[in-house]
């Protein structure tokens, strides 16, 4: 994702942050994280409160360690999303986006089958391109979406779209004490994103 996909990635990060941040009900329930993978996967910002998260520059270089990523996404959320006790309420589960342009490097079949044991409350892959490894995306989960390409302006639909599912997660949090159930939860997908159904890669 080199050149003008991963300049749109950080600004669609800003353009994330910038809504959450005027969004009253995000605010107070949302914290957001960010992990790439390329040769080794990093997490490159903590679990962090919208008000107080500051945006890093990602680089796109190297390979695609999915694999990696996975192991160190379940490894954060045990580490950072809090469990409910007799003492406390905890977190709310987690809502997961991945992005992703297709392929990957490294071990893969472990992580999978560790990562499906996390308890999250919703897990959306979107694939720039036709070319993405959808197999493996549907070992993940059921909730695929695909942009027609990698640039900027479809990757700026995308993560439009994460923080209108982020404000209404939040809402539903703050005014039903209900989490998100999927993507007929989330709002509408723009025009340039659809819904991966299998039958159009089965096929080819």
């Amino acid at each position: 994702m080199r050149g003008e996909p991963i300049a749109a990635v950080n600004n669609g990060i800003d353009t994330l942050v910038q809504a959450l941040s005027s969004d009253p009900y995000a605010l107070e329930t949302t914290c957001l994280s960010i992990i790439t993978y390329s040769t080794e996967a990093r997490q490159i910002v903590p679990l962090t409160e919208v008000y107080r998260f500051r945006k890093p520059e990602i680089i796109a270089k190297g390979q695609s360690a999915f694999g990696a990523a996975l192991n160190l996404l379940c490894e954060c959320i045990e580490r950072e999303v809090h469990k409910t006790t007799a003492d406390r309420k905890g977190d709310w589960r987690p809502l997961v986006f991945f992005l992703t342009d297709g392929g990957h490097s490294g071990p893969i079949a472990k992580p999978i089958a560790e990562f499906k044991k996390v308890n999250c409350a919703t897990v959306v892959a979107c694939a720039t391109g036709m070319k993405s490894h959808f197999d493996l995306l549907r070992k993940i989960t059921e909730n695929i979406i695909v942009i027609s390409s990698a640039n900027a302006g479809d990757i700026k639909s995308f993560f439009k779209w994460v923080s209108g599912s982020v404000s209404t997660s939040s809402m539903m949090v703050s005014e039903n004490n209900q989490e998100c159930g999927g993507l007929s939860s989330l709002p509408p997908l723009p025009d340039n994103i659809q819904i991966f159904h299998p039958e159009n890669i089965d096929k080819k």
